[in-house]
Parts: structure tokens; sequence; C-alpha cells
């Protein structure tokens, strides 16, 4: 039996599930590209800001900004623009901009959990459906056996095991994307600190 044969057997219920595998793999592969686009940008940008301000060229460091995604200028342009304020209205104005890039790499990570929690449910309605059709052959024919409900039951076992797989994938791209963006979160954090350190701000 091929798979396109399988995907037919498993009845109408297949089709969202399909759309959720491609939603998945859409989206697992987009946020693995930008987030390692994220993280050799900042790392270029922080080394280059943080050279220029150890040679005391600051504006040399705001030029290393300019071309810089916002998730990667806006925290280092709030240090830089904000030596005229207090060190508690400066640090506030940089943890803002540094959840707000938390915030931006996370993006439609939700899309991911939310497969993955409703996968299973819609599978599972596939499942209710093939039995259906299992008892409603047997109503047809006036008898029972297992060339009577085969074709539901198969039905059903399809669309239960497609939407744990898919369910399944969709989880482990969610933890991983999940652990790889605090991660990265992080690693930017103690950059910004330590352009912080060369501009003469202790953050709290």
């Amino acid at each position: 039996m091929t798979g396109m044969q399988i995907f037919q057997q498993g009845g109408f219920i297949m089709y969202p599930l399909l759309i959720f595998s491609i939603l998945v793999w859409t989206v697992a592969l987009y946020k693995i590209i930008t987030l390692r686009a994220f993280a050799a940008e900042f790392a270029r940008v922080g080394a280059s800001v943080q050279t220029a301000l150890a040679n005391g060229k600051p504006d040399e460091a705001r030029g290393a900004l300019s071309g810089a995604s916002e998730l990667v200028a806006r925290p280092h342009q709030a240090l830089l623009d904000g030596q005229s304020f207090s060190k508690d209205v400066l640090n506030e104005r940089v943890a803002r901009r540094l959840a707000e890039t938390q915030s931006g790499l996370k993006k439609h990570l939700w899309m991911l959990g939310t497969i993955a929690s409703s996968a299973p449910f819609v599978g599972l309605f596939g499942t209710v459906v093939g039995i259906m059709e299992s008892f409603k052959a047997i109503g047809s024919s006036g008898k029972s056996g297992f060339s009577v409900v085969a074709a539901g039951i198969s039905e059903a076992l399809i669309a239960t095991a497609a939407g744990i797989m898919v369910a399944v994938v969709a989880v482990l791209f969610y933890n991983y994307l999940q652990t790889r963006v605090n991660a990265l979160a992080q690693a930017f954090r103690h950059n910004v600190e330590d352009t912080g350190d060369l501009l003469g701000v202790r953050k709290g």
C-alpha cells in the first residue's frame, strides 16, 4: 500500500492533519534559520560595538548598528543613547528592549505549541468518524464481521496514528526551539551587559 493510498484511506480528517504537518515543518525550519542568523548577527555587531567603545569611539559604535536588525540594534541603541539617564532608568529602558528581543525570537512558536496540543484531538475525531462508519456498515449490511467493519476501523487507526505523529514532531520542534531561544536570549543579554560595562553601566 502506497503512502497516497494510506492517506486516502485515513479519510477527510487527513487533510487538516496534512496542513498541520506542513505548518510544523515550515515554522520549524523558518525559526531554525532565523535563530542562526540572529546568533551570527549579534555576535558580529556586539563585537564591533565593544571594540569601538574600547577604543573610545562611541560614534563608530553607533555606526556598527546601522543595517542591523531591530532585535539586535535596539538594546545596544538604548545603552548608547541613555547616558543622560539615571542608572535605574537606563537599566529599565535596556530591560524593555531585551524583553522585546526575546519576544521577537519567540515569534510564531505558539503555532507549534497549538498544533502539538490539538493534533491528537483532530486525530481522535477521525477515530470517532471511522468507528461510526463501522457501525453504519453493520447497520446497512445487517451483519457483522471483520470484512464489514474493516474500512471504518482502518480509517480510525490511520487517523489516530497521523494525529499522534504530527503532535510528536510539533512537540519535539517546540521544545528544541524554546530551549534555543532561551539560550540565545541569555547570551544576548550577557553581550549587552558587557557593552554596558564598557560604558560604565552596571546592571542591577
